[in-house]
């Protein structure tokens, strides 16, 4: 809810901003466009993602590519357009035929089972709106900061979307899970073969669904069609897209994708493995990195997420974190989905910095860099989600920075 006093600020800088003289002021009517099969977006909105190799490989050719990012920077609200979200890959998308595609669920079950798409599609559904996030995100400034930077640089690798599909735990039931089995691999169909082993607690059971929508339509190729695993709140990588293969033990697999690729290298040397939950994190969207703003109200927005649960609160610093302000949280606030929060600032055109951080519903609160770094060290890659400090000079220019 705006208060008051927002009200007041934001209108009057709007009113003063939106006024006329005349009604000629106003453009004149125009006859429309016929319909067509889809709606495109108009030819005045520039919005696109961003193909990366890698930390500081970024517009590269898309052949060349691992990730492409979501424009956080262009978009409202907390909803991702599917064309926009994040895409990760390690081999390209796969054209898979959904009448030719099948899911193996084998191991420690009573009765191994194969189902079909359309099978699938048969058994009770649930939609939940959750974010996913690789674990890449916010790896431009583990070492340094890159002042260029925009916000889809630096944390362009998390989108919210709604899912639908079958609860895990439905078919769970189908195939007879045996107790000892601890322990579920998921396998992709990709040429990649990605495959990775999620220990199945009570959360992961109840909240895990095998999807085969997004944002009301099917799945997009490059997100999983026709089938794809979501587990809310936790690592992107174990959401496995274009899902042909679940197999139950009573250990982990020890693939390569948890060996060799997604562990944690600390600062002592050791490697962390199975580091699956996302952790609580927020970025100022507005103003950030390469834009410009100008002496007196701005508004700043942003969005903040939790693998934890729902976001609490969000707090806005515009003195480089000496004081802080509760920002407001816009409504609805879901358990692990993103959720934008917004605060009215009055900028004295004195060069400043501002940063966000957030705390869910179990207290956790989003580190400031300091105290990230002196955890982890420099030598990790994955799971970043240190405070993120925009610097605002004399002329209005943001710009990226460490702290």
């Amino acid at each position: 809810m705006l208060t008051t006093a927002s009200i007041g600020i934001a209108g009057t800088i709007a009113a003063g901003r939106a006024s006329a003289d005349t009604l000629a002021d106003v453009p004149p009517r125009e006859p429309g466009a016929d319909l067509s099969a889809f709606s495109a977006r108009s030819k005045y909105v520039r919005i696109g993602r961003i193909p990366e190799a890698g930390p500081g490989r970024r517009n590269v050719d898309p052949s060349d590519a691992i990730n492409s990012k979501t424009p956080l920077d262009k978009l409202v609200g907390t909803i991702t357009p599917s064309d926009l979200h994040y895409e990760r890959s390690h081999s390209g998308v796969p054209d898979l035929d959904p009448a030719k595609h099948r899911l193996l669920m084998h191991g420690m079950v009573q009765k191994p089972l194969v189902f079909s798409v359309d099978d699938l599609k048969a058994m009770p559904s649930v939609s939940r709106t959750v974010f996913l996030e690789c674990t890449g995100n916010g790896w431009e400034n583990w070492k340094k900061a890159d002042e260029n930077l925009t916000v889809q640089n630096t944390h362009g690798l998390v989108s919210t979307n709604e899912w639908t599909g079958v609860p895990l735990k439905f078919v769970l039931d189908l195939v007879g899970k045996e107790k000892e089995s601890t322990w579920m691999l998921a396998e992709g169909g990709d040429a990649a073969g990605v495959a990775r082993s999620i220990p199945l607690t009570d959360e992961i059971m109840e909240e895990a669904i095998l999807a085969y929508g997004q944002n009301g339509e099917p799945l997009r190729p490059a997100h999983g069609f026709p089938i794809r695993l979501i587990m809310p709140g936790f690592e992107g990588n174990l959401n496995i897209k274009w899902l042909r293969r679940l197999k139950f033990g009573d250990q982990p697999w020890m693939t390569r994708w948890e060996t060799a690729r997604y562990t944690q290298l600390l600062a002592d040397g050791k490697a962390k493995q199975f580091q699956l939950r996302m952790e609580t994190n927020s970025v100022i969207t507005s103003p950030s990195g390469t834009m410009e703003i100008r002496p007196g109200y701005n508004r700043i927005t942003g969005l903040a997420w939790s693998g934890h649960g729902k976001i609490a609160k969000v707090q806005v610093s515009t003195d480089g974190a000496k004081t802080w302000a509760e920002a407001q949280l816009n409504y609805p606030i879901l358990a692990k989905a993103q959720t934008r929060f917004q605060m009215d600032w009055v900028w004295d055109g004195q060069p400043t910095k501002i940063v966000s951080r957030s705390t869910d519903e179990k207290g956790n609160v989003q580190p400031d860099r300091v105290s990230f770094i002196a955890q982890m060290g420099t030598n990790a890659l994955f799971h970043y989600n240190a405070q993120q400090t925009w610097s605002i000079d004399a002329a209005g220019r943001v710009r990226n920075v460490l702290a």
